[in-house]
């Protein structure tokens, strides 16, 4: 019995994952499931960059504002809901064409997730007092401690996910990096490709700064001011763009400031998400050639899949 297919198609902030998912899943009748941590969130369309609507019609899209900003969403409720989409997308002889730039959602799919240890707010609440009192460097430190598997692959900054490894081992007494290690991946049932994007440096530099650009030229400021207006989930405000808006609304920086740091910390992102994906040895690297079009990068890639979809 031939085994249902399964595409990624990853890579950096900007680069047009989006324009040139739409052209390959023409090609291979697939549709859409975001891989994003942050589109998941609805009225974030600008701060999230999410994909037109235009966009969405020429193909179906998955997982995009299918919840509250002010509600939390994690990486079980994720491989749960984007799981039961491909089922259903299976049923009608679609391929499920997971298309985003967050590593953490991405492995959760390819690779599982490690048995459930249940969250404890008594631990949490004692990491919470050492994370006010002596800040997230000190936690990290800590985990490195005791993880330093884990600390090596979370940034200092990811607060949410040392709290999260630093409650599992204090729990367990085992490294959360060692639990993973049990994780069910989809390779037995499922045959899967993974693309990931790439382009020159300062060519990906431009790509982003020109995003931020349309970005503000499209009504962030607005759009942020009013989110602020809410008690956003932990995860939701730390979409790019929020913090570095409120500095400016709290009078701590000029507004030219405020987009410089959107544009330099989608860069340092950009370069995280790169790192990422470079450890994982199955992805086939696509390097974007200089005036490619989203249509070109798309038939190059459709190169390598035309067997595979006709299997």
């Amino acid at each position: 019995m031939l085994k249902k297919k399964i595409i990624f198609l990853v890579g950096p902030t900007a680069i047009g994952k989006s324009a040139i998912a739409i052209h390959l899943a023409k090609k291979i009748n697939a549709e859409i499931i975001s891989c994003d941590s942050m589109q998941v969130y609805g009225s974030m369309d600008i701060v999230t960059s999410q994909p037109s609507w235009p966009q969405r019609k020429k193909i179906k899209h998955h997982l995009l504002s299918v919840i509250d900003p002010v509600k939390e969403y994690n990486v079980a409720r994720y491989r749960k809901d984007a799981m039961s989409i491909c089922n259903k997308l299976f049923l009608r002889n679609k391929i499920p064409l997971f298309v985003g730039g967050t590593g953490l959602y991405y492995s959760i799919i390819i690779d599982g997730l490690f048995p459930s240890v249940p969250e404890d707010k008594l631990i949490r609440a004692r990491i919470y007092k050492q994370l006010s009192l002596k800040g997230n460097k000190y936690l990290h430190r800590k985990l490195a401690k005791v993880d330093p598997l884990s600390a090596k692959k979370i940034h200092p900054n990811d607060t949410r996910r040392i709290i999260r490894a630093l409650e599992v081992y204090m729990k367990t007494g085992l490294p959360i990096s060692i639990l993973q290690k049990n994780r069910v991946g989809l390779g037995n049932e499922y045959e899967i490709k993974i693309f990931a994007l790439n382009t020159d440096r300062q060519a990906l530099y431009n790509k982003i700064d020109q995003r931020v650009n349309k970005m503000f030229s499209s009504g962030l400021i607005k759009d942020v001011r009013r989110l602020l207006k809410h008690k956003l989930s932990k995860t939701a405000t730390c979409a790019i763009g929020i913090r570095e808006l409120e500095g400016y609304f709290n009078g701590e920086h000029s507004l030219d400031e405020a987009k410089r740091l959107i544009q330099v910390n989608s860069r340092h992102y950009a370069k995280r998400q790169l790192t990422w994906f470079r450890k994982d040895k199955r992805i086939e690297w696509v390097n974007i050639k200089k005036k490619e079009t989203p249509g070109e990068v798309a038939k190059r890639i459709y190169k390598f899949l035309s067997s595979f979809v006709k299997e």
